[in-house]
């Protein structure tokens, strides 16, 4: 354990008021007869259904009031959206969010609901992001990024927060490894930089779609390069990184492992645990899955958490997950 509380404590402090503690729940269906324990961290059951809010939190409540008054842009593909407006709404304080023209209309309508102003942007995810960034510098607004942000990262590190006391309330006193799925880096990389000074001999797993695996390219190729994207189930980790983006080196450093599924692996994982648990997951949380299920071999006896990191389900893939 590190003397010095990382990032992630403190932000932990700051924002439990405004977001749920998720349960660590045990998997029987996936350990099966491994002889070790698998853990699902629920962020599928946080408020708005997925983990970002607590990324947004953290940013929104480490801004001087005077800066956030002016109010916030920020930009997403949906789940971030949805955190921003609905911590924005909380501490009431004006939000405009960029989104993509592709944005799914029950995802833009949920925004909406929450009260915040959208603006559509014709292009994809990181168009809508440059958009926002450039408004941002033009009317002098804070930016609240989904990952290129220390305190959005910080806040995503949380996650670790609680699962390493989670554990320690189980009566467990070591985290072999954690699974979770990887977009631009935020959450990976708020949970690595947690648990490398609080857990250090827990691996750290990053899982991706074959057909969307921008950050995986700029790692190996040692800097922010254009990745080429298929659709995916994993809609929410979609999208390229950020020219300057923290992540790429913090993802560096941190991930010990990664794994590549491909898109029937994602749906099987999906299904598995819609079929078995009655557990609908998002494409993103099913990555986490996926990416377990094929190493799953390599952590027999061992404990293991997997970040089911988002519930919000276009309703085309649960269609698809649902199918017999």
């Amino acid at each position: 354990m590190g003397c010095m509380p990382t990032p992630s404590t403190a932000a932990e402090r700051r924002i439990r008021p405004l977001i749920r503690l998720t349960p660590l729940s045990q998997s029987l269906l996936l350990a099966g007869n491994s002889g070790g324990q698998v853990l699902l961290k629920r962020e599928d059951l946080q408020e708005t259904g997925a983990f970002k809010l607590r990324g947004a939190a953290n940013k929104m409540l480490s801004l001087p009031k005077e800066q956030a008054a002016r109010g916030i842009i920020a930009a997403s593909t949906g789940n971030h959206a949805i955190a921003v407006s609905t911590i924005g709404r909380k501490l009431g304080i004006p939000v405009e969010i960029f989104v993509s023209e592709k944005l799914h209309e029950l995802k833009r309508a949920k925004i909406e609901s929450l009260g915040a102003r959208l603006r559509t942007v014709a292009g994809d995810a990181l168009l809508a992001e440059q958009t926002a960034r450039h408004e941002a510098g033009r009317t002098g607004r804070p930016y609240v990024s989904p990952y290129n942000d220390a305190e959005v990262v910080a806040g995503q590190g949380t996650v670790a927060v609680e699962v390493l006391d989670q554990l320690r309330e189980q009566g467990v006193d070591r985290l072999d490894a954690i699974f979770v799925a990887v977009g631009g880096g935020g959450l990976i990389g708020g949970i690595g930089a947690h648990l490398k000074k609080e857990s250090p001999h827990t691996q750290v797993v990053a899982c991706w779609p074959e057909n969307s695996r921008a950050l995986y390219e700029c790692i190996r190729a040692g800097a922010i390069i254009d990745v080429p994207e298929e659709p995916t189930l994993s809609t929410s980790t979609a999208g390229g990184v950020e020219e300057g983006s923290i992540t790429l080196e913090l993802c560096r450093r941190v991930i010990d492992r990664s794994v590549l599924v491909s898109e029937a692996e994602i749906l099987a994982a999906a299904r598995l645990l819609w079929r078995s648990e009655k557990m609908l997951i998002e494409g993103a949380a099913a990555v986490a899955v996926a990416g377990f299920l094929k190493t799953a071999a390599d952590n027999a006896g061992k404990t293991v958490a997997i970040v089911m990191c988002g519930g919000n389900v276009d309703p085309a893939v649960e269609a698809l997950i649902k199918e017999s």
